[in-house]
């Protein structure tokens, strides 16, 4: 029944995975007829730099009541967000046409590089309604495309345009107090939403569900809007023409500004609203291949375990199936793993670096697995912009505890249980990892803050990382490798020698083998990474979380394979240098991950332009290839420690 439940709720988790989830606190807002919409704008972002630049950056109209930034969290700062109000208000269901906005000031010789420079660069308006980011439909030979944000502009015959008439659709829907009630499944549902009792029966509520937008190119008469006020009537008709460009941008003239609205009412329900961001191109490939990917790895990983379950245990009963003669005369003739019974458990090179990179690798798969269950599980829906991050920070702090204890515990355990340096090693546990992150991170950074870009860390938050870090990160670190220097230390089944074994000479270097072995995790992982990079450089959503969580498990079961294999197979040679071996086995993935990513870039990131953009992306793609060596490689090493633990533990050796 356990076994049973377990599938029902995966089956649950991969056919949801595709659907937004909204729970308690992420409610829908009712809006009366003639109630304000605010529009909100995000960062400029272009899919050619990678370099978000502040919306106010470009001569583009200001509010009236000035530049306000709305409340951002730590996971927005860290994405380069900087979401802040706009100009643009709408009157719920309310249509209006020929709204005058504004008319810059005249271009300055600067205004108008910049302009040009980000035209040329592709740079997107990203604007906001109700926490809806406004998406934009093009037809091309019969096929509809799905955008978020619009482009500044366009060049054509070397001119430049800037689209200065917006032309908006709000899509909303008819408030249903049962339905929404039902939907959210909360008993406090009519707390929330006001119940349609006498005082409020007859007046109808709408909430916002789509938010699209058109950018046109319109010539505007700059002597009819000099008396015009912000949020007149424009005099003259606007034919908002997506298919031609009539306004060149010229230095030494403003440019006016102008938008229209019109509201639609939509069969949409609140909770689907996201569907048509989730739905963007490639989504049946993308279901197929993850499917086709998981069965192939699936059928591989079984072929894998058999084999080597069958060859394992075979060796083990043959050999305890002799009598104590034979097999003292078998031990006189042993070959293979029996060999270096005297060695298999001889302290590593290098033994604090290992803890500590296993110990962190603890620590970041942690992370990576609770994050990805409650992604899954709908709580880092893409409606709440930056909580995987924030999300993401805080497990990996609060799992600081868990790599304390396995870095201690195994530094005790090759130590044969000395006390001696625990300390050291908790505290270098808690270091290593997090400073090689701020090391690449400030050399980033610096490159963002000479561009002065959005995505620049700034300084008051680095200051907040810092305090995290020492303040949380550190102590249960330290905690956790307390606890690990009181817990019993892992006893060896077999005594080690005085004098190491001599190894011999292989037929193929090992660290041959130990590249190859990241072939088969690096299988289970490629097409996923594929919608992953597309998600983080391309500007789509990534959504399909539970089948990341699949996944995620499977390469989890996939590094534990290789690895014991590679052990074994280093074992049957006479080589028992098997602890850094078996980490990098499975570790080694991260090799074909980066010349993936660097593949990425050649082929799908072609238009990124300048040696900056590119110094980002793969400073970057270092770091996430870094904690992905470390996740992966804890996984290789602890199941190698298993399974050499258990191996001589089964069979006694003089």
């Amino acid at each position: 029944m356990a076994s049973f439940g377990i599938w029902v709720l995966t089956i649950f988790l991969v056919f949801q995975s595709g659907y937004g989830f909204y729970l308690p606190g992420s409610y829908p807002h009712k809006y009366k007829v003639g109630d304000t919409l605010s529009v909100k704008v995000n960062s400029l972002t272009s899919i050619d730099t990678e370099m978000p630049f502040s919306y106010y950056s470009l001569p583009f109209c200001n509010p009236a009541e000035g530049v306000k930034d709305s409340a951002e969290n730590l996971g927005e700062l860290l994405m380069g967000d900087r979401i802040e109000n706009s100009p643009y208000r709408f009157k719920m269901y309310t249509n209006e046409t020929l709204i005058f906005l504004c008319q810059s000031g005249k271009l300055s010789a600067d205004e108008f590089k910049l302009l040009k420079e980000r035209i040329d660069e592709m740079y997107q308006v990203n604007l906001i309604l109700d926490n809806l980011p406004a998406i934009r439909y093009t037809v091309k030979e019969g096929f509809v495309s799905r955008w978020t944000g619009y482009p500044i502009g366009v060049k054509f015959q070397d001119m430049y345009y800037v689209f200065n008439h917006l032309k908006f659709k709000v899509l909303v829907h008819k408030y249903e107090e049962t339905n929404v009630a039902r939907v959210m499944g909360t008993g406090d549902a009519v707390d929330v939403f006001p119940s349609g009792g006498k005082g409020g029966s007859d007046v109808p509520g709408y909430m916002v569900v789509g938010f699209e937008v058109i950018p046109c190119s319109v010539m505007h008469n700059g002597n009819v809007v000099k008396d015009l006020k912000m949020y007149d009537k424009y005099p003259s008709e606007i034919k908002c023409d997506t298919t031609t460009v009539t306004v060149p941008i010229k230095e030494g003239e403003p440019i006016v500004f102008t938008y229209e609205v019109a509201f639609e009412e939509s069969d949409i329900k609140w909770p689907s609203r996201w569907d048509a961001y989730l739905k963007m191109e490639g989504s049946k490939v993308h279901w197929f291949s993850i499917l086709n990917s998981l069965m192939v790895i699936t059928f591989l990983a079984g072929i894998v375990l058999v084999i080597f379950l069958r060859t394992v245990r075979r060796d083990l009963t043959r050999y305890e199936e002799l009598d104590k003669e034979a097999q003292a005369q078998m031990n006189e003739e042993l070959s293979g793993w029996k060999l270096v019974v005297g060695d298999v458990f001889r302290a590593p090179s290098h033994p604090a670096l290992l803890c500590i990179m296993v110990g962190d690798g603890v620590q970041i798969l942690g992370m990576g697995v609770v994050t990805i269950l409650f992604a899954a599980l709908g709580f880092m829906s893409p409606a709440s912009r930056g909580t995987l991050i924030t999300g993401m920070l805080f497990f990996y702090m609060i799992l600081g505890i868990a790599a304390g204890y396995v870095a201690v515990r195994l530094w005790r355990t090759i130590g044969c249980g000395d006390h001696k340096g625990w300390a050291s090693v908790a505290w270098k546990a808690a270091c290593f990892f997090p400073g090689i992150a701020f090391l690449i991170l400030t050399i980033l950074n610096f490159l963002l803050w000479g561009s002065h870009s959005t995505g620049a860390i700034p300084f008051s938050l680095f200051v907040i990382l810092l305090l995290l870090w020492f303040c949380i990160s550190v102590p249960l670190t330290l905690v956790g490798g307390y606890f690990g220097a009181k817990a019993p230390h892992i006893e060896y089944p077999v005594r080690t020698n005085q004098i190491p074994r001599e190894i011999p000479a292989q037929k193929y270097p090992s660290w041959l083998l130990v590249l190859g072995a990241g072939t088969l995790p690096f299988g289970t992982l490629f097409i996923e990474l594929f919608f992953i990079m597309s998600s983080i450089w391309m500007g789509r959503v990534y959504y399909v979380f539970g089948f990341l969580l699949i996944v995620m498990v499977l390469l989890v079961v996939v590094c534990a394979e290789v690895s014991l294999v590679l052990t074994y197979m280093h074992l049957c040679v006479e080589d028992w240098k098997w602890w850094w071996k078996s980490f990098f086995a499975s570790g080694s993935v991260a090799i074909y991950i980066f010349l993936y990513s660097v593949n990425y870039l050649i082929f799908d990131l072609k238009s990124l332009s300048g040696p900056v953009s590119a110094t980002l992306y793969l400073g970057y793609s270092l770091f996430m290839v870094l904690a992905i060596m470390l996740a992966t490689g804890t996984i290789g090493f602890l199941s190698s420690f298993w399974f050499v633990h258990y191996l001589f533990s089964s069979v006694k050796l003089d």
